[in-house]
Parts: C-alpha cells; structure tokens; sequence
C-alpha cells in the first residue's frame, strides 16, 4: 500500500482558518486531509505571547495564540516541524510554553527540545498506510538559540536542534595582506592574540585561515564565500536518521535554511552537500523552507531534495503584537500600530518577496512518482484573506 505525503512550506498563521467552512479555502484543505500523513513548518511561535521578547529575534516577533495549532490539525496536517530562526523570539519561556502546547494536543513534532537530546530527536506518525518519523534542523538562528546538552550537574538549555555552518571567505593574495595590514593597523590582530594568550579564545585549527572579528578569511583565486555543514552537526543528525531508518516506513529530513548563494533563489553551498549526506545516511526525501520563496527541486539518487517550498499560509502582518524592540528594529513611531508598522516596514506593500507563493505538494516512497503544484498567496487583496487564500495556479507535473 502507497503511502501519500503531503508537503507544505511555512505556515504564519494568526487567525482562524476556516478550512471547512470557506468555500474558496475548502478545496486546498480537502487535498491535504486527504493525504495519508501531511507535513508543514509552524513558522512561529503557539505562545499565546507568553516569554518575554528577545532582543534578536528571526526577523518579525511571531508569537501566535495556542490555538493556531488547533487551526492547522482541522486543516489536516499531522508532522510540525519546529525548528527556525522564529523558535526563540520570545526566549526561552515562549518556546517552552510552545513545546506546552504541542505536547498537550499529542502533537507530531520535533525540531525544538528542553535539551538538545530532546531537540535532535525524531518524531513519528502513524497512518494507517504507514509510519513517518520526521527529523528537524535549522542553520539560521541568533547564537543562543541552540539547545544546550544536559550534564549530570546542570539541566541542558531548551531550544532548537542546529546545522551549524562554518563560512570561509576566500580572497585574492593582495586582498588578504590588506586585511592583515588593517587588522595590525587597528590593533586587532594584537587584541586576538591577547585573548588567546588569556585563555579567553584560541588558535584556528586551520592555520591558512585568518580571523577577522567573526568573519574567516582565506587566500584563493578569486573572491567568494564558501559554506559548509558543521561535521559534528551533521553527525549528530545522522545518529537519529540511522536510528528512525529502521523504525518508520519513510524518513523525513526536515532544514530551515534563509542561507543563499548570490542569488535568493540559490541554496548556499552547504545545503545541497547536508541534504545528500543525510539521503546517504538512510533519509527518503529533504524538505527545505525558510527564505519564502520557491527553489528547486533535486532528485539525488532518486530521492527528493526540496531546496525551498515556499510560504503556504504567510499572515505575517496580522502578527497582533510587537515588541518595542521590534518597533525600534523597523524604525517606527512607537504610537503606530501593529499593522502600521508592518506598512511602514514594506513601504505600504511595495518592498518584500512578491513571489512568496504557497506551494504545497505530495511525496510518497516512491519519490519520481512525486508530484508538485504551485499556488498563489492572493498579492494584492486585503491584508485579513491575502496570506491564507491560496490557489492552485499550475496542473501537476511529474518531478
């Protein structure tokens, strides 16, 4: 027996769905409580605005009600993945009464933890076609984010399972005697090797590598950035991919990665490198989301990599409370409202990724059997149905 899965991109959502009742929004949702086990990534936070805001958060504040869960289970999905850059915004307390909430409901999560154990583990649902464990990381995150381990002395640190990314920036000869010029100039080099000479910080293990603040950098040909997979990391996930292999019918690598190379539309470097490593290492297909566009899609040894699914429900700017931080962020006035800084943050709709589109799809086991639609997120109606009135604009296509 097949088993169909359905797979969606991120889901910001602060309002009822109405997802049996809307004649317009029916249709969409009937196709995902139909598959046998749906996927989508909760972009947000289900706090109820509990914590208190982070200083740095992924972007926006997205704290929600609780109920948004609610919402999304009526709609039909079954698999949350919770690991992004969103995980944190209202610290630890906010993801805590987050993880509440999904524990509360018996929900499929994973992605976020109370430790990082908890947080790198997989999660498994159960359909009557078949099991799916699903396994989430994030790469874009503000240090601190990361779940801490747990000792036999202290407590680990909740947070979100990470795919660190180590970033060399390559230069010409000439270019980095400059950069070593302007760091002695400046003091800089003296400082770092101070600190290191303290026991505050210490030798790269690389001696061809040249710290500059955070930033590494390298001589080579040309000038360009390179990213790759942090390899304790990787290890880490491939431990629970090996583990949910022998456990489920079909595994799930889920990845919320903004990282691009040049272009937007680009996964950086290091994605497509993880993304065949853990299909290597037992995983039937990748879902990547994060930087709310559509990418591409890989069939790596005949299994999907979804470098980018999109938006699927994108309210962003019905968020219903914003933290002063967030006003001083986006230069507002502090009497504005929150949807009028949402205005004055895209220039009344002009700035932002237009292109943004929901974009669900299925993937079953058998992955060139795969299919994808692309869907329209409504740019252009009004602010309260643009985000969730997605339509089907393109037949299927075979991958």
């Amino acid at each position: 027996m097949a088993l169909s899965l359905l797979l969606t991109g991120d889901s910001i959502l602060q309002r009822r769905l109405n997802s049996r009742d809307d004649a317009e929004l029916r249709p969409l949702f009937d196709k995902v409580r139909a598959a046998d086990i749906a996927f989508t990534n909760l972009e947000g936070l289900a706090n109820d605005y509990r914590g208190d805001p982070a200083l740095e958060s992924g972007g926006s504040h997205f704290g929600a009600p609780a109920w948004v869960l609610d919402e999304l289970v009526a709609a039909g999905f079954d698999l949350f993945a919770t690991a992004t850059n969103h995980a944190l915004d209202y610290s630890i307390q906010g993801l805590v009464h987050t993880i509440e909430a999904l524990e509360a409901r018996g929900l499929s999560f994973a992605g976020v933890g109370r430790t990082l154990e908890d947080a790198r583990r997989p999660c498994y649902h159960t359909s009557p076609a078949g099991t799916v464990a699903m396994i989430s990381c994030c790469s874009t995150f503000a240090k601190g984010n990361e779940a801490g381990t747990q000792r036999p002395d202290l407590p680990g640190r909740p947070g979100l399972s990470p795919l660190h990314v180590e970033t060399v920036h390559e230069v010409t000869e000439p270019q980095l005697a400059a950069l070593r010029e302007i760091a002695d100039q400046l003091g800089l080099e003296a400082e770092r090797q101070q600190k290191i000479k303290m026991g505050f910080a210490y030798p790269l293990s690389d001696p061809a590598l040249f710290p500059l603040g955070d930033l590494k950098f390298k001589s080579a040909n040309r000038a360009q950035v390179r990213t790759t997979p942090n390899t304790k990391d990787v290890a880490a996930i491939v431990r629970w991919v090996k583990e949910a292999r022998g456990l489920a019918d079909l595994v799930l690598v889920s990845l919320h990665a903004h990282e691009q190379l040049g272009s937007k539309d680009i996964p950086a470097e290091f994605i497509p490198a993880f993304a065949r490593e853990v299909i290597d290492s037992g995983a039937d297909l990748v879902v990547g989301h994060g930087p709310h566009l559509l990418r591409g899609l890989e069939l790596y040894k005949g299994k999907p990599i979804f470098y980018s699914l999109g938006n699927f429900i994108g309210q962003n700017e019905l968020v219903a409370k914003i933290p002063a931080d967030g006003y001083e962020r986006f230069r507002a006035e502090p009497d504005l409202t929150p949807g009028q800084v949402y205005q004055k943050r895209t220039q009344g709709d002009q700035a932002g990724a237009r292109s943004s589109t929901g974009s669900p799809s299925s993937a079953a086991r058998s992955a060139p059997s795969s299919q994808t639609r692309r869907g329209r997120s409504g740019w252009g109606r009004t602010a309260s149905i643009r985000g969730m009135r997605t339509r089907f604009v393109l037949p299927n296509v075979a991958a």
